[in-house]
């Protein structure tokens, strides 16, 4: 019997990751750049052997169906071809973090079975392989695996698609990120059919793909000078831009709720007070407010005229993917 256990880290992009050019491999049309943050995290662990006669997938205590199970015996077939093994396995995941509600729960989960399966296995494998493994499970997965702020090259096989830290002389440490939680439940259109409606119909996906490159470099340049104005700015631009793509599929559709635009306008008129605040949001309706550490408890405050501390979480950077146990039984 062979046990790992490992835990990840969720990552929210501040330049998205929307569409993929090669759905096998989870090869994305453009990079993307992330800050990996402290709140929500998943451990997950992981035992094969030869006694089990089938693999079986348990999140959050509940015995998962068929097709959640089938994604995950496909993410392990790959682990399992790496070590030359053919045992089943049980997986036990725990997601600190609603899952499938648009807050990155999906890149914790197959970052930290990447981190399992390569421990209980004995993959020894890289950062960098660590990398494109979680990739194949969930393409944000691949960022999970690093620490503060990371940049997924899109590449353009197995082996050139990875995500690496983004240097930043740890300026991330000086920044905090808000969550609004307008809902914490399943969303109606999962990210990966989105993405696919999307690129497949959306008229205003061309012009997504034409801009995000210059996105990166602005993102990238304002880390390097410790902009905040700069990257806020880029950051709420790119996300509104990834969202107008999905009104343009056919059939449109939009993770916005109407409290979702109520965090928008909130966040603006927190800004034009002179707090210095920039929002986000990812296939899902909760809003993410990317601001400083020393502004948190001003922002918090005037974001409770409008919603509640239960709705309000406030994260830190977070650290990279982090082995928890391994243990070898025979």
């Amino acid at each position: 019997m062979y046990n790992g256990k490992a835990r990840a880290y969720t990552n929210i992009a501040l330049i998205k990751y929307w569409g993929k050019k090669d759905k096998e491999l989870i090869l994305p049309m453009n990079n993307s750049l992330s800050l990996t943050l402290d709140a929500f995290y998943t451990e997950t662990s992981v035992s094969f052997s030869p006694y089990h006669t089938k693999d079986s997938f348990v999140l959050d205590g509940q015995l998962q169906d068929e097709k959640a199970t089938a994604k995950v015996s496909r993410f392990l077939d790959i682990a399992r071809k790496k070590a030359g093994v053919n045992d089943f396995a049980q997986v036990e995941s725990q997601n600190f973090v609603p899952t499938a509600a648009g807050l990155a729960s999906s890149a914790s989960g197959l970052a930290a079975l990447a981190g399992a399966c390569n421990d209980a296995l004995q993959l020894g494998l890289s950062e960098k392989e660590l990398s494109q493994l979680a990739r194949r499970g969930s393409g944000s997965a691949c960022r999970s695996v690093f620490g503060g702020f990371v940049e997924w090259e899109k590449g353009h096989s197995d082996d050139t698609s990875y995500a690496q830290v983004v240097p930043s002389d740890d300026w991330e440490e000086e920044l905090a990120m808000i969550f609004i939680l307008i809902n914490d439940q399943q969303k109606d259109v999962s990210s990966r059919d989105g993405m696919e409606r999307t690129v497949a119909t959306s008229d205003f996906y061309d012009g997504w793909l034409e801009t995000v490159s210059r996105d990166i470099q602005t993102a990238k340049q304002a880390i390097a000078a410790k902009d905040f104005q700069a990257l806020g700015e880029v950051t709420e631009a790119n996300g509104l831009k990834m969202h107008a793509t999905t009104l343009a599929a056919t059939p449109p559709f939009t993770y916005w709720s109407p409290d979702s635009l109520k965090a928008m306008n909130k966040v603006r008129q927190i800004r034009q007070t002179g707090l210095a605040c920039y929002f986000t949001m990812d296939a899902g309706p909760n809003v993410k407010v990317l601001c400083q550490k020393k502004d948190v408890s001003a922002i918090l405050a005037a974001l409770q005229e409008d919603f509640t501390k239960e709705q309000l979480t406030c994260a830190y950077a977070g650290e990279g993917l982090k082995s928890l146990e391994m243990e070898v039984a025979k």
